[in-house]
């Protein structure tokens, strides 16, 4: 074990988190499920989320038999729904393919849907008593500083150099511990704005620390600018407080979530009425919403929210993609996913019938 290990093991004794939910009573399961909410996402965000997925999944059993919309509405407002996408194909192949015992081997774990090396790294390392890296992103944060690794963490040949470091410094006793402390030390000490570098361990033969350079590392990827689409919600509802949702298809996004009538900016509410049968004489109000944007990783999307009350439910469509609904149902998160994108806007609606 090199000083590096050892310095960490010794802080996490003492100062480590040890009672998040997914440190009690570690099983392979509990530790995937936490390990992948966790990407790209805070704890305090997850704890609630994980408890929930539990109370409902105790087991991989459970979330292999249950239908996909059923995941994907506990998962509604964590964000970055392939995740749950994911989840539920993983644990399905889990028990169909594996006899619901995860493999303790990396080449067959990094194959299963949303589970990267490091993934699989927290799982044998955590959960299985088996030494392996990990490489999220606050191990590279604490791992590009202390080596004065320059340069963007996902490009190939960074990304090449961290795993090596980070293999270099993975014991072989107590990697459990230590994979633990790496982890907590860059998410408590070594945070990405304002780093506790006075009460770090390993700040003694930190590089960035020494040259009073911290915050260069790691290094930003490079800037382009985020392209711009735009959609239409159409929000179609009537006075009994049904709202007439559709579930998103393609393999975009937000495929498989629940939520308004999305059309191009094109698509002008006659056409609207056409596709769903509805005369003049259904229509209470329309009235156009103030648009907003919603950003994704990649783009942005610039929507304007159509509200279109009615006076009584009409049969538009019997396909199976779209439902009335009860708009407080969707709120409330009753077994339906729906993005936050269409959260604000059913939200807009409830704040202006109030008025």
């Amino acid at each position: 074990m090199d000083w590096f290990a050892s310095q960490l093991i010794k802080w996490h004794e003492i100062h480590g988190r040890k009672n998040l939910p997914w440190q009690m009573d570690i099983t392979p399961y509990r530790v995937w499920l936490s390990e992948i909410m966790l990407q790209q996402t805070q704890v305090s965000t997850v704890i609630p989320y994980f408890e929930k997925f539990l109370n409902r999944f105790p087991n991989i059993e459970e979330l292999a038999k249950s239908d996909v919309n059923e995941v994907l509405g506990l998962w509604s407002g964590l964000g970055y729904y392939a995740r749950a996408r994911n989840i539920h194909k993983t644990a399905r192949i889990i028990v169909s393919e594996f006899g619901s015992i995860f493999p303790n081997n990396l080449d067959l774990l990094v194959q299963l849907p949303g589970i990267g090396r490091s993934t699989a790294g927290a799982l044998l390392s955590i959960a299985m008593n088996i030494p392996a890296p990990i490489l999220d992103g606050n191990v590279k944060r604490v791992l590009t500083r202390f080596h004065k690794i320059k340069g963007y963490p996902e490009k190939a040949e960074i990304k090449n150099r961290l795993w090596e470091v980070a293999e270099s410094h993975t014991p072989d006793t107590k990697f459990q511990i230590y994979t633990q402390a790496i982890m907590d030390l860059g998410a408590t000490l070594c945070s990405r704005s304002a780093p506790k570098c006075d009460t770090c361990p390993i700040s003694s033969k930190c590089g960035a620390f020494k040259e009073d350079d911290v915050g260069t590392y790691p290094g930003k990827k490079p800037k382009k600018p985020k392209p711009i689409r735009s959609a239409r919600f159409f929000v179609i509802y009537d006075c009994n407080g049904g709202v007439l949702i559709e579930q998103r298809e393609g393999r975009g996004v937000w495929q498989g979530l629940w939520g308004a009538i999305q059309r191009s900016t094109e698509t002008p509410p006659k056409e609207i009425f056409s596709e769903f049968e509805i005369s003049p004489k259904d229509i209470m109000s329309l009235e156009f919403g103030k648009s907003f944007r919603h950003t994704f990783s990649h783009y942005h999307l610039d929507i304007e929210p159509i509200f279109v009350s009615l006076k009584q439910e009409v049969r538009s469509t019997n396909s199976k993609s779209m439902v009335w609904t009860s708009l407080q149902n969707l709120l409330n998160k009753q077994g339906l996913g729906i993005s936050k994108a269409d959260q604000v806007v059913f939200e807009s609606l409830i704040n202006s019938t109030k008025q």
